[in-house]
């Protein structure tokens, strides 16, 4: 217990590299959810993506209900070299259904939709993430909304020019 609380108070003095060294040994001393949650936020501040994508993980297999670790999880998928939106998606979906109310979780969950051409729902996510607090919100959930009339606007348009072609 002591190693973990050490590392997380380098980790806010910014001493990520000696929070580091201290989560690992509390990981090696006792694997808790805890723990390997806060290994991962040293990895990924440090850029090692795939060690906290696997730290996140087994954290998760641990405690399977932390709205925070799958969240993490998920933004680790987003900026990783090889981005895996889809793995992102799942995680924040898992989020979301733990904390309903978290206007951070809708609000990435709704970008990420977006990002990946789910409109609808990321329109839905922003009006959620609104709701619950996010200001900046409503210029997104404009920008969706205004996206999805353009697709709209498209297809029927495309709609006519198919029925024009086959007179």
């Amino acid at each position: 217990m002591q190693c973990l609380e050490e590392g997380t108070q380098k980790l806010e003095e910014g001493d990520v590299q000696a929070a580091k060294a201290l989560y690992k040994r509390s990981v090696d001393v006792k694997r808790t959810a805890s723990a390997l949650f806060n290994l991962g936020v040293t990895h990924y501040h440090l850029k090692e993506f795939d060690d906290a994508i696997a730290a996140w993980k087994e954290s998760i297999a641990l405690q399977p209900s932390s709205p925070d670790a799958h969240t993490n999880l998920a933004s680790a998928y987003i900026v990783s070299p090889v981005s895996r939106p889809d793995l992102a998606l799942h995680h924040l979906r898992i989020a979301a259904s733990l904390a309903p109310e978290d206007a951070e979780i809708a609000f990435n969950l709704a970008a990420v939709l977006e990002a990946c051409g789910q409109l609808e729902e990321s329109l839905e996510q922003y009006k959620r993430s609104k709701e619950y607090g996010v200001e900046r919100a409503a210029m997104h959930i404009r920008n969706v909304s205004a996206k999805i009339l353009g697709q709209k606007m498209k297809a029927l348009e495309d709609e006519n020019k198919a029925k024009g072609d086959s007179s």
